[in-house]
């Protein structure tokens, strides 16, 4: 069974992805040399982190790409209650970094269990979902309970606080939902309650730091002091054209764009390599998000097309809001790119995801290129040939009289 998986896999997804993962290895080792030697490291620190980290989810992938998917609807229970766990941990045991108390250090390394909330947040809901696919459309069975898992979820995330994330968990979710083909009278009001919940939030909950990003987004020049990064992001993408300055040749990284190689790599791309270079970045995360939906509208099993659907989801509404931040379409919520920016947690996460998608593809496509099951055999032993009238009906005729 197992070699019939990986020969039914989809190759054109894993390559992008590894494609994806060496790309970002050289664009952290570019943008975060300078960095380094400020924080008195080694130049190749941040590289060889990112390293540990992209073999490591490596491994992650090959395991979760063999590991059948529908096995995650027995483990759904476990995953959750482990998730919310290390959620309420970091209230106890996390460390703050950029204002917000969101990780929590482990040998070295830090675990950003909002990152592993998505993950969880999509095995919990393809599988509730679908489980009651023949009542859908109730929405106080059906779809309310699971919103109220989602809710909590996203209030832990959100009083860490990490907008970023509980955004991103949010707008999965409702993915999800829509995919679950929910009544779209209940997508209406589920719109509208997210979108008065979202005016609440920022008219009587954010704080004046999470305000002052839109000012730095949609105004930059007015206040520079807020828009220090975005105004320097403009900067470094105008200075590549169309080919880039050259690998290594970039001079925003220079402590002028904080954060270069996580939230604003793509700017850094963009110095260095050009618009070709941000091109042939967005077309390897835009092809592997339509290969997931694809995937998805394949798989005649609903746990199995939710699952990649939600996986398809979570890795193009992250590309889209790291890249708005990192344009001045969105305010920055500090959400990596996925692949390319430096940051463990996230890496990980996302090649587990990449892993159960290629898992479900390689079911859909047993389903629809089925083998048949002699050819399946293993050793089969070689049967004699029988020479009878039926099989060879020369052999036994009388020769003519001459």
């Amino acid at each position: 069974m197992l070699k019939k998986l990986i020969k039914n896999m989809d190759y054109s997804l894993i390559a992008a992805t590894l494609c994806l993962c060496i790309f970002g290895l050289v664009m952290i080792y570019s943008s975060s040399y300078w960095v380094a030697f400020n924080y008195g490291r080694e130049a190749d620190f941040f590289f060889n982190r990112q390293l540990i980290f992209v073999l490591g989810g490596t491994l992650v992938f090959c395991l979760s790409s063999i590991f059948p998917y529908k096995a995650y609807m027995k483990l759904t229970k476990l995953i959750l209650t482990i998730t919310v766990f290390l959620l309420i941990l970091v209230f106890l045991l996390g460390k703050v970094v950029n204002n917000a108390q969101s990780w929590i250090s482990l040998g070295g390394f830090n675990l950003q269990p909002a990152e592993a909330a998505k993950i969880a947040i999509i095995i919990y809901l393809s599988s509730i979902l679908s489980k009651k696919q023949s009542y859908i459309s109730d929405f106080n069975k059906a779809i309310a309970p699971p919103l109220i898992v989602v809710g909590f979820i996203a209030l832990l995330i959100l009083m860490q606080p990490d907008f970023g994330s509980m955004l991103i968990l949010v707008s999965i979710a409702a993915c999800i939902l829509v995919c679950a083909r929910i009544r779209f009278r209940h997508v209406a009001i589920l719109g509208i309650a997210s979108a008065v919940l979202m005016v609440i939030f920022f008219l009587f909950v954010a704080s004046d730091e999470q305000l002052s990003r839109f000012k730095g987004a949609y105004s930059p020049f007015e206040h520079q002091k807020e828009g220090y990064q975005l105004i320097n992001s403009y900067v470094a993408i105008s200075a590549g054209g169309m080919e880039g300055v050259g690998l290594g040749n970039g001079r925003t990284k220079y402590g002028y764009l904080p954060e270069g190689q996580t939230d604003f790599i793509i700017a850094n791309v963009s110095e260095e390599f050009g618009f070709v270079g941000v091109l042939a970045s967005i077309t390897g995360l835009f092809y592997i998000v339509i290969r997931g939906f694809i995937i998805g509208l394949r798989c005649k099993d609903t746990f199995g097309r939710l699952l990649a659907f939600g996986v398809a989801s979570m890795i193009g509404i992250q590309s889209f809001i790291n890249l708005g931040a990192a344009t001045g379409i969105l305010p920055v919520t500090g959400v990596p790119l996925p692949f390319l920016s430096y940051g463990g947690s996230s890496l990980l996460v996302i090649m587990f995801s990449m892993g159960i998608l290629t898992n479900v593809s390689a079911f859909v496509n047993l389903k629809r290129n089925p083998v048949p099951e002699d050819a399946l055999e293993k050793d089969k032993p070689l049967q004699p040939v029988r020479n009878n009238v039926a099989s060879f009906p020369y052999q036994n005729k009388k020769k003519p009289a001459h």
